[in-house]
């Protein structure tokens, strides 16, 4: 089957980013943005723009019918993620496929279970220095999005039809055949440089000089390998240098989620990075001090708001 209908819900950096190069290819009426009424009558008054231009998005309560997607993207934060699933019941039929461009390395296992885990591919987005301020999305780097199948070494014909699909979309992604390594690599990358440029109120470009919040940055990195270990992902010094080096190719001026977040005095998605961390760290018997020290500060920063 050719993928030619696509739904996404979740409008933060993300959902706008996607959404807005989907529609430069798609008939706007095969591009489907899934929000509650609330939320489409906000964006229809004051419009959303991604670098300067206007999105004309068309927008689908999740109560109205339709012929399902081919396509369904996750853009959600992790926080929304339980009602997001309820939400898209009526987006998903038999051969539908589903992509989660959340952090972290749980919201697949939760998808699959609600529509069953062979319609969902494993995916992460990386390489986007995308800032959302307001109704405005601005960045430099759009980067890509990564995705495959559970079992390693396979790329099975749904990858493929997807890959297909983002050809003809001009969209920039890696069919990877080992996507639970590199989930684990992305959440390295956000445990580490999430977190230190919250609690140093800093940019990209801080970070990626030398210098104490980058010291922070790498020793959270270096628990999550310890922690990788012990599940068998095994994570590498190669790994590690990776991704140090997907990060230095972002805006200096950008900054992550977490930084957005807590400059909007929103709450992070701190449980899911040194949350998950901790957690993991006790399960193994492993010190996770850096990781201890960012949550604590993290959660300081929340109790404000």
């Amino acid at each position: 089957m050719v993928i030619r209908t696509v739904s996404i819900i979740g409008l933060g950096a993300l959902g706008i980013l996607f959404a807005s190069q989907l529609a430069k290819s798609l008939p706007q009426s095969d591009l489907r943005i899934l929000a509650d009424q609330v939320r489409i009558d906000n964006y229809k008054k004051n419009g959303l723009y991604s670098n300067g231009e206007l999105c004309e998005f068309h927008y689908m309560a999740p109560e109205e019918k339709s012929p399902t997607a081919d396509l369904l993207i996750f853009a959600v934060k992790y926080s929304g993620l339980e009602d997001a699933i309820k939400a898209v019941k009526n987006q998903v039929g038999e051969n539908t496929i589903i992509l989660s461009a959340l952090n972290g390395i749980t919201s697949e296992a939760m998808i699959g279970q609600a529509y069953g885990q062979d319609k969902v591919l494993y995916c992460v987005a990386q390489g986007m220095d995308a800032v959302k301020e307001g109704n405005r999305l601005t960045y430099a780097n759009r980067g890509l999005l990564c995705f495959g199948g559970r079992e390693t070494g396979v790329i099975s014909p749904k990858v493929k039809r997807v890959a297909d699909f983002f050809d003809k979309m001009n969209l920039p992604y890696i069919v990877d055949a080992d996507m639970l390594k590199r989930q684990w690599g992305k959440l390295m990358l956000n445990v580490g440089v999430n977190q230190a440029v919250a609690v140093y109120g800093i940019n990209y470009g801080v970070i990626q000089r030398e210098g104490q919040a980058r010291d922070t940055m790498i020793a959270a990195m270096r628990e999550v390998m310890l922690l990788s270990e012990e599940e068998g992902i095994n994570l590498s010094e190669d790994d590690l240098n990776y991704w140090l080096e997907v990060l230095g190719q972002l805006s200096p001026e950008g900054k992550p989620s977490m930084r957005q977040d807590i400059e909007a005095r929103r709450y992070s998605e701190v449980d899911l990075f040194a949350g998950t961390v901790l957690e993991l760290g006790k399960r193994h018997g492993i010190a996770t001090p850096v990781n201890q020290e960012l949550y604590a500060q993290i959660k300081a920063m929340e109790a404000n708001f």
